[in-house]
């Protein structure tokens, strides 16, 4: 069976900044990749990420440099040994989940053995302003039964207050991108209790996150950064009490899936994310918001516009992808 893949740059912009402690979005840089065979063609999509040393012209280049093992048949499971995880590997290989759906005339959910994805309840972000700024954009979506609070070191007691009081009935994740120290968590803490916190996301830098295998934590602490694969689980394991996984960072759905089983074995808590990407990147990860305890998938829902057909938002519950879309 001959194939034939493509993968381009695509831009889209956002309706309005995305703000973290890291910097500030106003467009989402994604690599699209098509395989098709037999008059069908499969769609993945990857955000390569510069914190993980991604670019989109490093990406383009890994994914050329499979094209001839691609073309010639090489499988999701080919993969694994063909590309490191990240952004070019994930792209290809939720193309190549897609392809084989549409070739076996059956879906994702049925190869994987599981129910079709279905509504599911996303966090809805609150990006990184002034408390008072912060407050108003969770004031306006104070129904959605779950928020994540983006914050930086300073003061993010105050931005978190603002949210809770806008926001008194929602859930709230808190989400520094690496940005405290162990001073500030502890620091901190106290106000994540007093405002009903249930996640605090990667507080620290990855690479400084050791101490935290000596940390009782009342409020659950997530890994985002610090885990990739399932390789890092164990150590992932002893610092943390929960996972966030995100395809981008597994290298494509058929690991992410290795990964959320292991994290389950292991009793740990597990968020399904996503980066600022179109519904191509969101479809494939329902498969593991199924399984997750919350879903953060809201990065469609900021951009200008979305690709046809995507996923649809309504008070915080996210609707999968119209039938065809993917998978």
């Amino acid at each position: 069976m001959s194939r034939t893949l493509r993968a381009r740059h695509d831009r889209f912009a956002l309706s309005r900044p995305f703000r973290i402690s890291r910097g500030v979005k106003t467009s989402a840089d994604v690599v699209t990749v098509e395989v098709s065979a037999e008059g069908v063609t499969g769609r993945g999509e990857g955000v390569p990420y510069p914190r993980y040393g991604e670019s989109v012209e490093g990406t383009l280049k890994e994914i050329e440099g499979i094209r001839a093992a691609i073309e010639a048949g090489a499988g999701r499971h080919d993969l694994l040994t063909l590309l490191e995880p990240g952004a070019a590997r994930n792209a290809v290989d939720c193309a190549l989940w897609d392809l084989e759906a549409k070739l076996a005339g059956t879906s994702v959910a049925t190869l994987i053995g599981a129910p079709e994805p279905g509504a599911v309840a996303t966090a809805l972000t609150v990006v990184i302003d002034t408390p008072e700024a912060m407050g108003r954009e969770a004031a306006a979506i104070a129904d959605a039964p779950l928020i994540k609070v983006k914050v930086g070191a300073n003061d993010p007691e105050a931005a978190i207050r603002a949210v809770r009081a806008a926001a008194p009935d929602a859930a709230l994740i808190v989400d520094p991108n690496e940005s405290w120290d162990e001073a500030l968590v502890r620091r901190a803490m106290p106000v994540l209790v007093e405002c009903g916190v249930v996640v605090l996301e990667q507080p620290c830098p990855a690479e400084d996150d050791g101490w935290l295998a000596c940390y009782d934590s009342p409020v659950p602490i997530c890994a985002d950064e610090s885990l990739h694969t399932v390789a890092e689980l164990g150590a992932v394991a002893a610092r943390y009490g929960a996972v966030n996984i995100k395809l981008d960072k597994t290298g494509g759905l058929t690991a992410a899936l290795e990964l959320a089983r292991a994290a389950r074995e292991r009793g740990l808590g597990l968020m399904s994310g996503c980066m600022v990407c179109s519904s191509l990147g969101i479809a494939p990860a329902l498969h593991i918001a199924r399984m997750a305890d919350w879903a953060d998938l809201d990065g469609p829902l900021w951009l200008a516009e979305d690709r046809a057909d995507g996923v649809r938002e309504a008070r915080g519950i996210m609707h999968p992808p119209a039938k065809g879309f993917w998978g």
